[in-house]
């Protein structure tokens, strides 16, 4: 085990305790009120504990089964409802009462001008993700004490993200700590280049609805592109989870430990088969995807069959001290070159692109892709910027690179159509179309039902055909 892998085990055996210590007091607390209350004990929440707990849980922002399930980088062995489009019914409350309050409690205190920085970063980042599931949530009203937040619409939640990721990467300062930071142990110069990429991921995410050179989209990719701190341009920068193992486990590791009911899909196996592409050698044990969509009368047999069916990642890269990695230099280079292609920036397309897969290629340790890789149609970029052919090629680039974070790889399919997929087979939902969003849960319709009922009517009825706003 390496010394920083025994810091972050250290770390993280001390967050578990505490975070048992806290639920049991919590517990106690609300049975007996305050007839237990030691007057002495101190109520301040310890702030590095807080930081290092919500950056181990981040794995499963780049897990995102369900997502990876609607953009058909997986396929149920097993249980198949998912894949077959059973109403995503699913509640978010979990993540605000849990590590969207543990950093609002790093801001509020602000006891470390950086931690309350870095906390802001992070904030933006997972609101940004339940706002890409679910469209509508809860934003300005949230984590302020409202037991019955309202709704912001969508393009509010991207306007407010944004903005807190600009002011944030411009508010760190050379002389407060960071601790707690399992992900860029304490390097405010890292956190300056995330808030960046971030932010030209959330203008490329907006961008059906922001097309024009002289948009708001395009004017906030180039601010981020400009931006004195810089972006995430190497794999070293990468906003990577690394897993201890022991008691700490990389999700993807845990998800075969006792089960095998994910696979990687056929079509995910088909579209890099037909590149010729070396990363399958990472992305799956083997080349025999899973066929995906189908009842489990249909695939049980199957997978029986065939017993070499391909785990999502090669085992190699699902140990259990394996990372999970969030954003990458792939995406950065990648979002440069769609950004030039779309007239925003005046940056070398082809250049960026070809750097971009690279990235991609070397993130994996894999070898160089060569010559012939890039000259292929289905790879290759026109020297015209905006033709099809360019928009096509780069987000199934894209696509590839962000394997196998289910959520970025579903909202890179949802916001280009690319690459071109096919429904289930043996789809269970009306349309019988891959959804376009989670539906509210039962927990916001039942703690929150005039705000989630409202919110419903205002987006046209909450089902999972549904377009969220940066999708229509």
């Amino acid at each position: 085990m390496t010394m920083r892998n025994f810091r972050i085990q250290k770390v993280l055996g001390f967050t578990l305790a505490l975070g048992i210590l806290f639920s049991s007091c919590k517990r106690y607390s609300s049975d007996f009120g305050d007839t237990n209350t030691n007057p002495a004990a101190t109520t301040t929440p310890i702030l590095s504990a807080l930081l290092t707990n919500v950056e181990a849980g981040l794995g499963g922002y780049g897990t995102q089964l369900r997502g990876g399930l609607y953009c058909q980088y997986f396929s149920e062995t097993q249980y198949t409802d998912a894949s077959l489009y059973s109403i995503p019914q699913i509640s978010f409350e979990g993540e605000y009462s849990g590590a969207l309050n543990d950093l609002q409690n790093i801001i509020n205190t602000n006891t470390s001008n950086n931690m309350t920085q870095v906390a802001r970063i992070l904030k933006a980042f997972i609101f940004s993700t339940i706002t890409d599931r679910w469209g509508d949530i809860p934003y300005s009203k949230a984590l302020k004490g409202d037991k019955y937040p309202g709704f912001d619409k969508q393009e509010d939640v991207y306007r407010g993200c944004m903005s807190e990721l600009t002011q944030a990467a411009a508010s760190f300062n050379s002389s407060s700590a960071i601790s707690g930071d399992i992900m860029y142990s304490g390097d405010a110069a890292k956190w300056k280049k995330l808030a960046n990429t971030l932010r030209m991921r959330l203008a490329i995410q907006v961008s059906k609805r922001y097309p024009a050179t002289s948009g708001w989209a395009a004017g906030e990719f180039r601010a981020a592109l400009a931006d004195a701190g810089g972006n995430i341009s190497t794999n070293a920068d990468n906003f990577t989870v690394n897993y201890p193992g022991g008691n700490f486990q990389s999700p993807w590791y845990a998800l075969y430990f006792t089960r095998s009911d994910y696979g990687e899909s056929a079509p995910m196996v088909a579209l890099v088969s037909s590149l010729g592409d070396g990363r399958q050698a990472a992305f799956g044990s083997s080349s025999l995807g899973v066929p995906y969509g189908r009842v489990r009368g249909f695939v049980d047999p199957w997978t029986q069959a065939n017993p070499t069916w391909a785990r999502i990642l090669s085992a190699s890269y699902r140990q259990s001290n394996s990372s999970v990695v969030l954003v990458s230099a792939a995406e950065t280079q990648l979002l440069r070159a769609e950004a030039a292609d779309r007239g925003w920036t005046t940056e070398n397309m082809n250049a960026l692109y070809q750097a971009g897969i690279a990235a991609s290629f070397s993130q994996w340790g894999l070898p160089q892709p060569d010559a012939a890789y890039y000259s292929q149609a289905g790879v290759a970029l026109s020297s015209a910027a905006g033709t099809a052919a360019n928009i096509r090629n780069i987000a199934i680039q894209e696509y590839l690179a962000a394997y196998p974070n289910g959520l970025r790889g579903w909202s890179i399919w949802r916001r280009t159509g690319f690459p071109v997929l096919t429904p289930a087979p043996d789809a269970v939902n009306t349309s019988r179309q891959i959804p376009r969003r989670y539906t509210y849960g039962v927990t916001s319709y039942a703690t929150n039902t005039a705000a989630v009922t409202a919110a419903a009517a205002a987006i046209g009825g909450d089902i999972m055909d549904t377009k969220v706003w940066w999708d229509q």
